[in-house]
């Protein structure tokens, strides 16, 4: 999910651990151990000068449980050797310390696996990616409850019992949005086969995902042998179903035998893709795990990149968008959200 969520996350750990010891500093131990797994996007970035590379290394070993278990360790050895000394000494133990960084680490692939993107959460044994597809990359319902109960508690002192009550609540509220995310994707789920039935659509496969910012606004695609079939959902629809579906051509500009990054980008959006090819040479990858920004446009995905030749393999870079583009965005999710 979204860095701020994650920080909270992992703040929420650092204070379950050892918010009765140091208090309100373990909120930002924990929130850093959160972040961690995160930093594969500046590793990735260092390693390759690919960017195809480095985005397929995101949320790979440094997501994964493996990862969890080797870097517990040593952050936590680290820090209880900076932290425990003059005032400080014998405040804290080795054991809390590393039991912190397992949790905020371990809890940010958790997380990151009930979203559409995936984890390769036992990497490097299998490059599985798990996605459960029931909560948005950013979700505000999720996060934002969960933030105010943890600032509350920060004004609490740290032996008082209200700070444990204020976590609970903020852990207890998030694991309940969350439950009820995934009721709501097996609902949609529902919603969307009996859609494609209606429409006499034979499909061979399909997924739903929740839209941006709340679990109220639905997207599905389901494929078929040519083409691909897509259509939104709202809660507030009058009508409990996929009111208008759309098709999408099944478009391969480029191939894996011409091009190997193209078996490792089609693999990346779990082969729900298209490629066109641009005026200027180039081509533009299309991810249709994720919303149109223009109903009927198969060139306007949210995810999509420019491929281009360097160096005898494909290399990619982001379209620009502009403040136009954000906002479009933003105005077409909060229109169809409010239902037809």
């Amino acid at each position: 999910m979204d860095s701020l969520t994650q920080i909270v996350l992992g703040a929420a750990c650092g204070e379950a651990v050892l918010g009765k010891k140091i208090g309100n500093k373990a909120l930002l131990f924990g929130a850093i151990g959160g972040t961690i797994p995160d930093l594969d996007v500046f590793v990735g970035n260092w390693l390759f000068n690919n960017q195809i590379d480095a985005m397929l290394f995101h949320r790979g070993f440094m997501h994964s449980i493996f990862f969890a278990i080797l870097a517990s360790p040593v952050f936590g050895w680290l820090t209880f050797k900076l932290y425990n000394s003059g005032k400080r000494y014998s405040t804290t133990n080795l054991k809390d310390w590393m039991w912190l960084f397992f949790l905020s680490i371990f809890t940010h692939p958790i997380l990151d696996c009930f979203t559409p993107y995936g984890t390769q959460l036992f990497a490097p044994l299998s490059n599985y990616r798990v996605a459960f597809n029931n909560i948005a990359v950013v979700d505000v319902f999720y996060t934002i409850p969960f933030l105010i109960c943890l600032i509350i508690l920060m004004f609490f002192n740290k032996k008082k019992n209200k700070r444990s009550l204020w976590l609970k609540l903020g852990v207890g509220m998030s694991s309940a949005y969350m439950l009820f995310t995934l009721i709501n994707r097996f609902t949609v789920d529902t919603i969307f086969e009996e859609s494609l039935a209606k429409n006499n659509v034979h499909f061979e496969r399909y997924f739903v995902q929740p839209s941006l910012f709340s679990n109220l606004l639905w997207y599905g695609v389901a494929e078929t042998n040519d083409h691909y079939v897509y259509g939104y959902y709202s809660v507030f629809d009058s009508k409990r179903e996929f009111v208008k579906l759309n098709k999408l051509p099944k478009q391969r500009d480029l191939n894996a035998e011409s091009y190997s990054e193209i078996g490792s980008l089609a693999w990346f959006s779990h082969y729900y893709y298209s490629i066109y090819k641009l005026d200027n040479g180039n081509y533009q990858y299309n991810d249709l795990r994720y919303p149109m920004m223009e109903e009927g446009n198969p060139n306007s995905s949210v995810f999509s990149f420019e491929l281009f030749e360097e160096k005898n393999k494909l290399n990619m870079k982001p379209f620009e968008r502009d403040e136009a583009d954000f906002k479009g965005i933003f105005e077409t999710i909060f229109t169809r959200t409010k239902g037809y």
